[in-house]
């Protein structure tokens, strides 16, 4: 009678062992598929990337190309005229057109037909293309028109060899761009110079990226050997302390911090006051991410600047946000006067203007690119890279 029992209880055993088994075969498959999704994505996202960049490399040529068929039909407009009056200026003279240079002065004229002189008419017909193309690519306005008078000063009424036409037009474009586009500094170079604890405050807006940026440039810093602390002074957004504590744990970084509510300034004196008794070299200071509209939290930073007394003020903000981010770049860096911008999300930013605009309107240099989630993933910012994506090079 217990046998059926003991069977059937012997079986559930045994179901409720290989259940554990079967989960976690099951997870792992999960995790599998999760994982060539994830390369799917990954591989895809790159295609397009590379695609992108096709599209507008191929659309700039052609746009060239119409420019050097308008110019080159301009210029045999200009050599029929020419030799329509050489013709009338015979015809007048009643001399032989051998005593006149005729043949001397036609055969002269192709050598002309080499050169290429771009008019102002032709010159902002193409340049309106021109500027579609930038402004799709979130290129601020006002960059627009700088790189306009740069490209005008240029080529306008400029003799240009016809098959340098091309290239002339393309190097003007990259050289008005890296005029822009400010190199970036050294920052372990100058962290290291300096004695005593070199102060670093970050700001943006709230979703920019900026805590998980503060731990990545941390990060590096450590790989230089250089010793860091954190400052938790946002104490406006709920959960942010532990978000930077998470970051703290995981780097084995100590974390300053107080209440919420309580003064961020205070948060980062005693952040400075802790590095220089323990002779840590760099304090990272997080700060509440801020509207640049809102202006009792854009007074609460210029208070943590007047106490902390940065020796750099960064600037965080998405790569694709386009305009917008150009906006806060510019209010933030009118109000608190910032030293250089670390952009996140390039990894994902197809258009790539942003970093142009940013560098334009501040007039400082972009340090970094955040391309992707882990502390690795911060990319020292090479303007000649632009030049590149935008198949100028």
């Amino acid at each position: 009678m217990f046998n059926l029992f003991k069977e059937k209880l012997k079986n559930l055993i045994g179901i409720g062992k290989k259940e554990p088994e079967i989960e976690e075969k099951k997870k792992e498959k999960k995790s599998e598929v999760k994982k060539i999704v994830k390369e799917i994505k990954k591989s895809a996202e790159s295609k397009k990337k590379s695609i992108e960049k096709e599209i507008v490399k191929e659309e700039l040529h052609e746009k060239i190309e119409d420019l050097e068929e308008k110019i080159e039909e301009k210029e045999i407009q200009k050599t029929e005229a020419k030799e329509e009056k050489i013709k009338e200026e015979s015809i007048e003279t009643e001399e032989p057109e051998e005593k006149q240079g005729f043949f001397s002065r036609l055969i002269k004229l192709p050598t002309k037909l080499n050169t290429v002189r771009l008019d102002q008419e032709t010159f902002n017909e193409f340049f309106e293309k021109l500027e579609a193309i930038l402004l799709e690519n979130n290129v601020a306005l006002s960059v627009v028109d700088k790189i306009r008078e740069d490209m005008e000063k240029r080529l306008v009424n400029i003799e240009i060899k016809k098959d340098r036409l091309e290239q002339e037009i393309k190097n003007t474009l990259k050289e008005s761009i890296l005029e822009i586009l400010i190199p970036p500094f050294d920052l372990i170079e100058i962290v290291k110079k300096k004695e005593g604890a070199f102060v670093i405050v970050f700001f943006g807006i709230n979703g920019s990226g900026k805590t998980t940026t503060i731990a990545k440039l941390a990060s590096l810093l450590q790989k230089n050997k250089i010793s860091c602390v954190f400052a938790a002074a946002d104490t406006f957004r709920a959960a942010s302390i532990e978000q930077l504590e998470k970051h703290g744990n995981n780097l084995n970084i100590k974390v300053i911090k107080q209440n919420y509510g309580a003064d961020p300034a205070a948060v980062a004196f005693d952040a400075i006051q802790y590095a220089n008794a323990h002779s840590i070299k760099a304090v990272l200071i997080d700060t509440a991410g801020r509207m640049h509209t809102k202006s009792d939290l854009l007074k609460e930073m210029e208070k943590i600047i007047r106490v902390a007394k940065p020796d750099l003020k960064v600037f965080v903000a998405e790569s694709i946000t386009g305009n917008d981010a150009v906006e806060q770049a510019k209010n933030f860096n009118d109000s608190a006067g910032i030293d250089g911008v670390i952009l996140t999300k390039a990894d994902v930013d197809e258009k790539g203007g942003t970093a142009i605009s940013i560098g334009h309107v501040t007039n400082k240099p972009i340090l970094f690119l955040g391309t992707g989630q882990n502390y690795n993933d911060l990319q020292k910012f090479d303007p000649n890279e632009v030049i590149v994506n935008l198949g100028l090079d």
